[in-house]
């Protein structure tokens, strides 16, 4: 098929980067939105512009019967739902192909495997991927959980099989602390996710967060993009991100990457995908899978220069990929900053009108976001309100002119992390590369005292 007219179920920069792709491929767009976001940049950019409800996303971006009828009305002959919101609800892919609409998604039955941390550790195991030594599947009992840690070794950490962003997650160090933990991991998991279930892994004292971006075309053909190094997170959330990572070697590269392509292959995975590990001392362990578009794709775009969004509409078209793993080639080193509409330091939301507004340009500097002066940012949604991502043919590089493109960043009207991201920039370890998961919550104590 050859799609015509695309609905972006989605808002914000990640619907202004789908916008984009799909007029370079000469593919019409339609922008729905809730109330709120009646001024938004992608919804004045869109071919049509369809309201779907109020302001709060469960009214509006989570409403699947008003997406589909404003599909319907507007004659797309596909749904392409960005990242959050409906983005990884295997049911929705599954309305969506019901109704003779293209997904561009993967597998509705691949995005419910990968949902669920149960089965999707399973899955991952039963393709080759290294995992955490843990549990097989849920926990329940007791004296099974003692005998499970025993032999993952202690600490472990006991973790909602639903959910995520730290929520149901409690770290154990002692036999005698098991059972309550785990009464509260299931009920914090109750309370959050409406599931109790909860599985228990060995925890890992200071690992890195790496992930390898993957892209299928759903036929059992897949290749991997390289690994993206997210490392730098406050409470579970990424504050920036870079590729490739600094700590791997391209032998690593290599070996890493040709596994969880393959395991993507054996899959027959459609479209792009995550695939998100610890590693820790020189190992990867598997945590988890995202069937969906990341929001630090760009950082890989960057260094093979391959164009993510359109090859997930190509796929979604049926057509196989337009790159093989043979002819990609890694170059230079990306680094990616998400700007939130925060404080700095407290990381308060603080929403606003923005009065002044200058984005960063000269060569290899990208910005994501679809702020313009005038535009209100409304307080209903996520604080991210843009990314900053700067290419350098070398590490170096890339920091030396990053710190020249936050410099030029002008953003007013509201408080924004750009002044996180500059401190950042100035720290020896982190210009080192020498920073873990939990680097950057001890740095931010630090700043405080």
């Amino acid at each position: 098929m050859s799609i015509e007219k695309l609905l972006i179920a989605n808002r914000g920069e990640i619907a202004l980067r789908i916008h984009r792709a799909c007029h370079e491929m000469g593919i019409k767009t339609v922008a729905v939105h809730s109330t709120a976001d009646a001024d938004a940049m992608h919804v004045r950019l869109a071919d049509e512009a369809i309201c779907i409800g109020p302001p709060a996303a469960r009214d509006s971006y989570l409403n699947i019967a008003a997406i589909i009828s404003a599909a319907e009305i507007s004659g797309a002959d596909a749904i392409h739902p960005g990242y959050g919101f409906l983005s990884e609800n295997a049911q929705f892919a599954e309305i969506v192909e019901a109704h003779g609409i293209a997904f561009v998604g993967p597998k509705p039955e691949h995005i419910r495997i990968m949902g669920d941390k149960i089965e999707a550790k399973k899955t991952a195991g039963a393709l080759g991927l290294p995992l955490v030594p843990g549990s097989d599947g849920a926990v329940s009992d007791v004296e099974e959980a003692k005998a499970i840690a025993e032999k993952a070794g202690y600490p472990v950490i006991i973790k909602a099989a639903s959910g995520g962003g730290g929520r149901g997650m409690k770290v154990c160090t002692s036999p005698d602390q098991l059972e309550t933990l785990m009464q509260q991991a299931g009920s914090e998991a109750k309370a959050a996710f409406g599931d109790a279930t909860v599985y228990i892994e060995k925890y890992l004292g200071n690992p890195r967060h790496i992930e390898f971006q993957i892209f299928g075309d759903g036929n059992g053909n897949a290749i991997h993009l390289g690994e993206r190094d997210c490392s730098l997170q406050r409470r579970h959330q990424k504050v920036l991100e870079e590729a490739p990572s600094p700590v791997l070697s391209a032998a690593e590269r290599e070996r890493m990457g040709e596994i969880v392509r393959k395991a993507m292959a054996d899959m027959g995975y459609r479209g792009a995908g995550t695939i998100e590990f610890l590693w820790e001392d020189g190992e990867f362990y598997f945590i988890e899978m995202n069937t969906r578009l990341q929001v630090e794709h760009p950082v890989t775009e960057m260094i093979t220069g391959v164009d993510l969004v359109r090859e997930q509409i190509r796929v979604a078209e049926g057509k196989p990929l337009s790159v093989e793993q043979k002819d990609l080639k890694f170059t230079g080193h990306a680094i990616e900053c998400r700007i939130n509409a925060e404080d700095p330091r407290t990381f308060a939301p603080s929403p606003g009108t923005v009065t002044r507004y200058h984005v960063p340009g000269g060569m290899h500097v990208r910005v994501d976001s679809g702020l313009y002066q005038g535009y209100r940012v409304p307080p209903y949604y996520d604080s991210m309100i843009g990314k900053l991502i700067v290419y350098g043919r070398t590490r170096e590089g890339a920091i030396m002119r990053l710190r020249r493109a936050l410099q030029e960043y002008v953003i007013e009207g509201m408080k924004t992390t750009i002044p996180l991201h500059q401190a950042l920039l100035e720290d020896p370890d982190f210009l080192n590369g020498d920073y873990t998961i939990k680097w950057l919550e001890d740095w931010l104590a630090q700043q405080g005292d």
